[in-house]
């Protein structure tokens, strides 16, 4: 398993419910969730050998911002 930290402009509860059912349809994503109280509102991922670059794509697909942390 691995933890994959993003920064994004997700910065509202009802923005998580937009973003919610396109992370829970993708099966090597084991578990997620924002931390809204942070300024870079993070994203973690915990996945089975998903690459970085899907999940910020996926994010900027439903009009998000996302990058992923070093």
């Amino acid at each position: 398993m691995e933890i994959l930290v993003f920064t994004t402009s997700v910065s509202e509860p009802e923005q998580i419910k937009k973003v919610k059912p396109l992370l829970k349809a993708v099966r090597s994503i084991k578990e997620w969730n924002f931390d809204l109280e942070d300024r870079d509102n993070i994203l973690r991922v915990v996945t089975n050998g998903l690459s970085p670059r899907y999940i910020e794509t996926l994010l900027q697909n439903a009009g998000f911002n996302c990058l992923e942390l070093d």
